[in-house]
């Protein structure tokens, strides 16, 4: 399965979570920045509500496209321990790398909320949508911050490792994936234009959605 570009793979995403899922009171939060795009269009295809959460991927040190981890809100840190033990990184690195990511965390929330506050999540269906899922520790981490906020945590991607996809399934009350392949390169492999989603588009999707979303509602 390719896909032309995330926004592509959001309607098709969306229309999968409409129809395979039982959602109460849904609400899409993307992992920024490629997961905005295609949560977009999850949440143009459910009628529901889109927000941000923040997590960001722990890189090796010099391969940072490989995640050792990751890190979300409510102080959560997953880390890859095969990952760690195969490039031999120092725990030393990785407290660096997490406080580098955490302020990073605080500027890409002051940057794409605006002033705006986070969307209560208390007795809905968190759904959490990003492009792919790789070695999932990013996805982990935003599902273990949400868990005891929300009523149920879902997670969606277009495409994932297999392997990935079988061990989220353990941390979440729903997973909806696409592809899941056997022989998973990199999430990049699953779309004809995969340019890195850049902090304007961001900013533009969230207030096209909050719009679209006051349009609903009537105010």
């Amino acid at each position: 399965m390719i896909f032309h570009d995330r926004r592509e793979a959001g309607r098709a995403l969306g229309r999968a979570l409409r129809a395979a899922a039982d959602l109460v009171d849904p609400i899409v939060l993307a992992l920024p920045r490629g997961g905005v795009p295609v949560a977009f269009e999850v949440a143009q295809e459910l009628q529901a509500p889109l927000d941000v959460f923040m997590v960001r991927k722990l890189g090796v040190p010099g391969q940072e496209e490989l995640a050792m981890g990751a890190v979300a809100g409510n102080g959560i840190v997953v880390l890859n321990e095969p990952v760690i033990r195969a490039f031999g990184i120092e725990p030393s690195a990785i407290d660096e790398a997490v406080a580098r990511e955490r302020q990073e965390m605080e500027r890409g929330t002051a940057l794409y909320r605006g002033g705006r506050e986070p969307l209560s999540l208390e007795g809905r269906t968190a759904i959490l949508v990003d492009d792919g899922l790789a070695t999932g520790a990013t996805m982990k981490a935003a599902v273990r911050a949400v868990r005891p906020l929300a009523r149920r945590v879902m997670a969606a991607a277009p495409v994932g490792a297999a392997t990935t996809c079988a061990q989220l399934r353990g941390e979440v009350d729903g997973l909806v994936c696409l592809e899941e392949s056997q022989h998973f390169l990199a999430v990049g492999e699953f779309y004809r234009h995969f340019d890195p989603t850049g902090d304007d588009e961001v900013r533009m999707l969230l207030e096209q959605a909050q719009q679209n979303r006051h349009v609903r509602d009537g105010s």
